[in-house]
């Protein structure tokens, strides 16, 4: 499939991704939506799916959001037109959806988001606006009239009187209208707004970066959890000074050294940041299997070719240091030494893991047990 318009994954990378957008024709050549507005309309109806509904006029006020879980009768009482229906993490609950990821695997796992879809009769719209993430937009049923363009920022003007970051005065640079198949990349801060032409569902692949204020927070949150942050500063050459009230300049300097020390410990850092960027979005996304498995069970499905896959919500990452492995599923650890490292990469290529690879290590008890773990635990399961 010729996802990228004829171009290679490392042109897309050197050439637009983050720089600028790209409209591809029939990126999936006659794509069939996997999910129907009715079905999505059922997921808004869930309590463990997080979901929206954007009105463009509601009792005189412009952009109303309204969020799930909704009843059946909501959307009986909706408009014929000039509204939306957003349903986030789609991914994580229709296996025909998640496995469009796989097109998208030449962009780290980490940096992936979710896949949002978004219903909407003629007119829809959730209004001109910018994000902070990498998105690719896949028509999947009906068409959408794009226009984007121009770089926006938190100073660009904004509509009063709605919880949504609509903008108030922007004109986009190119307008196009995509049919099923087509897609549109847009890339972080460029503004851009989509309208139905008729009832159409848009598939939307988020790709999201952590913020400079989640990386502080997480990260110092995770090096205050070990056992050596109870240590206290200490200063055993502490001088008689003039005044009780000086904080001198040598105190600053203790503590600049111990922060340094800590935020410089790459190790520390590399765990961190594997677990951070795999850690599911709720509780509801991996559940525990129904029937635990024992080490056993997962020997002679490996055997039998069995197909194992990650759980459509699941996150997979690893990271290779100079004498381990770690693999890091659904924000957990698991240090993978000698002959098992592996295996990290093994399970971290796909969503649907190479069966005759994974046979080679069906006779370590060790790594059956890890296997065991992440099944029991809902990260993978046997199609």
């Amino acid at each position: 499939m010729d996802m990228l318009g004829g171009i290679s994954p490392s042109e897309f990378l050197r050439d637009y991704w983050q720089k600028k957008p790209l409209v591809i024709r029939q990126a999936f050549p006659g794509f069939q939506c996997p999910i129907s507005q009715d079905e999505l309309a059922g997921l808004a109806c869930e309590e463990a799916v997080e979901s929206r509904i954007v009105v463009e006029e509601h009792n005189g006020k412009p952009w109303q959001l309204f969020n799930g879980p909704f009843t059946p009768d909501r959307f009986a009482e909706m408009p014929e037109q000039d509204w939306t229906l957003l349903v986030q993490g789609l991914d994580h609950w229709v296996p025909e959806v998640a496995d469009l990821l796989e097109h998208f695997r030449f962009i780290p796992n980490w940096r992936l988001d979710d896949i949002m879809a978004s219903y909407a009769p003629t007119g829809g719209s959730v209004g001109p606006h910018y994000d902070m993430y990498d998105v690719f937009l896949l028509q999947a049923q009906g068409h959408r009239r794009w226009t984007f363009g121009g770089h926006c920022d938190h100073t660009s003007p904004r509509v009063e009187g709605t919880p949504l970051r609509i903008l108030s005065s922007w004109d986009g640079e190119e307008t196009v209208v995509l049919e099923p198949g087509d897609m549109l990349y847009l890339p972080p801060g460029i503004g851009h707004h989509g309208v139905a032409e008729d009832d159409c569902i848009t598939l939307s692949v988020g790709f999201r970066s952590p913020t400079v204020d989640d990386v502080l927070t997480s990260f110092t949150d995770f090096l205050s959890q070990r056992p050596q942050a109870d240590e206290h500063l200490d200063d055993p050459d502490l001088q008689l000074q003039d005044n009780p009230g000086t904080i001198g300049n040598e105190v600053i300097d203790r503590v600049d050294a111990v922060i340094r020390e800590q935020l410089g410990d790459r190790r520390q850092m590399a765990l961190w940041f594997g677990q951070f960027t795999t850690a599911p979005k709720s509780l509801d996304i991996v559940v525990p299997a129904e029937v635990p498995a024992e080490p056993a069970d997962l020997e002679e499905a490996i055997k039998a070719h069995e197909q194992l896959r990650w759980n459509e919500g699941s996150r997979f990452a690893y990271h290779e240091f100079d004498t381990d492995t770690a693999l890091f599923v659904d924000g957990e650890q698991y240090l993978l030494k000698g002959d098992a490292r592996p295996l990290a990469p093994l399970l971290c290529a796909g969503a649907y893991i190479d069966m005759s690879a994974l046979a080679e290590f069906a006779g370590d008890q060790a790594l059956l047990g890890l296997l065991t773990n992440l099944y029991n635990q809902g990260s993978i399961y046997f199609e």
